[in-house]
């Protein structure tokens, strides 16, 4: 519906094909603009372009294009009310020009809006569900029906605190009442509603049905929940917001940061539902996951600028494990002589592995008292932490291993707590050596959907990874290739894949197992 005057730095205005007229922007970036005729220059491409899109309209409705075959006159009013129809009917898609850079265009892209997309009263019914009896109920966008809105958003501002964004769907919501959430069972009191302009607010009395408003420091309403009126409940759908595929380590660069970090990434995970943020134990790490590098980056850039805490990003640690293959035996002696009392422990261990994901068993075979049953749970206690560092790395925490406990002996005076629990952490570390220690890597399930034309260099990636191909499925114009890949392969991959497909290409990734 419009073609540019003009291109890149030479970018001027359009020309608006359904009037036929030139809009030329100020070169100040203000927006604003003036119209004019078409410049002789540009006459015969806008003709041409012109009656291309009349074609398009025309081919939507039967009478229309029969009155165009036959010569007639058609009115703007007439092209504007069919173009519509064929935006709202899917069998249109507008296309228009501009920069927003350069403020350029954007008036008539926004009135473009109006005009031609749907608005809430050309949408069918919108379903929910009953929050009492989970039975099927729907809403008209109607001022007349029952209230009913769903946050769409949450903005966590400086000033205002938190701030709700909602869309009425059905009936209003005012100021100064009481709406019930029915998706936390819970009443929130409405305070002042108003509508986001830019960076400014404009108050309003109420919000009706198909308008999007704000509402401040409601407290226990969260991104997709539904608001509605107590006596006519509903519960619309939550909104499905993608798995973060990326993930990074971070630290705050002060020390003594710690507590700010984690509290601004908590404000912005309100904010924004597609951004993780979790504590991994075993690395010791707290990771900020998200849908891409450049995602992760502007939230990096907005803690620094809205909350003033810096943090640096690294690649994560890869929670490697360690195991045993086999059995061994082995005695852990502790004897300490200095003087006065001294220590003495002695334990002897059998361990052996355990299938995957069995975790650890500790099996008491003492009979006789040659060792005192006060001091069995120290042994134990000794073998788990001398588990927490691994024998290879001395870093990683061992798994799968069944410890038995069968034979040891005590001293009197001597024994102790202490001594039973260092006796049992260098039995165990001695048989661990003898058992054929072995590193276990995790495994991660993953599903690439990349374009046909790329699918060739996507395998041939995942296999220099060490991927094990599962199988490739078909969709529209793409295909589906299921994959597991070692976790420290494909850290990455989200900007790898990027680069390969051109940036069509996405995945989801979650940990399967450990091998």
């Amino acid at each position: 519906v419009q073609i540019p005057i003009g291109t890149e730095q030479n970018f001027q205005g359009v020309i608006d094909l359904l009037q036929m007229k030139a809009h030329i922007f100020l070169a100040d970036g203000s927006g604003k603009f003036e119209t004019k005729p078409i410049p002789a220059e540009l006459e015969e491409e806008a003709r041409r372009f012109n009656e291309k899109m009349l074609e398009d309209i025309v081919e939507t409705d039967d009478e229309l294009m029969a009155a165009y075959l036959d010569g007639e006159e058609i009115s703007p009013d007439r092209l504007k009310e069919t173009f519509r129809h064929g935006v709202l009917t899917r069998q249109l898609i507008p296309v228009l020009c501009g920069s927003g850079l350069a403020n350029k265009g954007i008036p008539m892209l926004l009135d473009a809006v109006v005009d031609y997309f749907p608005s809430p009263a050309d949408r069918p019914p919108f379903s929910g569900t009953s929050p009492d009896d989970g039975e099927n109920i729907t809403r008209q966008a109607s001022y007349d029906e029952p209230l009913s809105a769903q946050v769409i958003k949450i903005i966590v501002d400086q000033h205002l605190g938190k701030l709700s964004i909602f869309r009425v769907i059905s009936g209003k919501l005012s100021s100064d009442s009481i709406a019930y959430n029915s998706t936390r069972k819970s009443k929130e009191r409405i305070g002042h509603i108003f509508f986001l302009q830019g960076k400014g607010q404009k108050a309003a009395a109420a919000a009706k049905a198909g308008e999007i408003a704000a509402v401040a420091k409601l407290k226990e309403t969260h991104t997709g929940d539904t608001l509605c009126d107590e006596s006519h409940k509903i519960e619309f759908a939550p909104i499905t917001f993608p798995k973060p595929v990326i993930s990074y380590a971070i630290s705050p660069k002060s020390r003594g940061d710690e507590e700010k970090v984690s509290l601004s990434l908590q404000r912005l995970q309100e904010e924004d539902p597609s951004l993780s943020v979790r504590w991994n134990t075993e690395t010791q790490e707290s990771l900020v996951s998200g849908m891409g590098q450049v995602h992760l980056e502007v939230v990096i850039e907005r803690l620094k600028r809205k909350f003033g805490v810096e943090v640096t990003m690294n690649i994560p640690k890869v929670p490697y494990k360690e195991t045993v293959k086999t059995a061994a035996k082995s005695q852990g002696k502790y004897k300490r002589q200095s003087g006065g009392r001294g220590q003495f422990g002695d334990t002897w261990l059998e361990i052996e592995p355990l299938p995957h994901g069995e975790g650890f068993e500790f099996i008491n075979k003492i009979v006789g008292g040659v060792i005192p049953k006060q001091y069995i749970p120290a042994v134990e206690k000794g073998v788990h932490e001398a588990m927490a560092d691994g024998v290879l790395s001395g870093c990683y925490p061992m798994t799968d291993v069944r410890v038995t406990l069968y034979d040891g002996s005590y001293h009197v005076v001597d024994s102790s707590e202490m001594a039973f629990k260092i006796a049992g952490s260098m039995g165990f570390k001695k048989a661990a050596v003898e058992a054929k220690p072995a590193l276990l890597e995790p495994i991660m399930d993953m599903d690439v959907i990349v374009p046909d034309e790329c699918l060739g260099d996507v395998i041939g990636d995942l296999n220099s990874r060490r991927g094990k191909i599962l199988g490739v499925e078909p969709r529209a114009n793409s295909q589906t290739v299921k994959v597991q890949a070692p976790m420290s392969e494909v850290l990455q991959y989200a900007t790898d894949l990027r680069s390969l497909t051109g940036g069509r290409g996405v995945f989801t990734m979650e940990f399967s197992h450990y091998e």
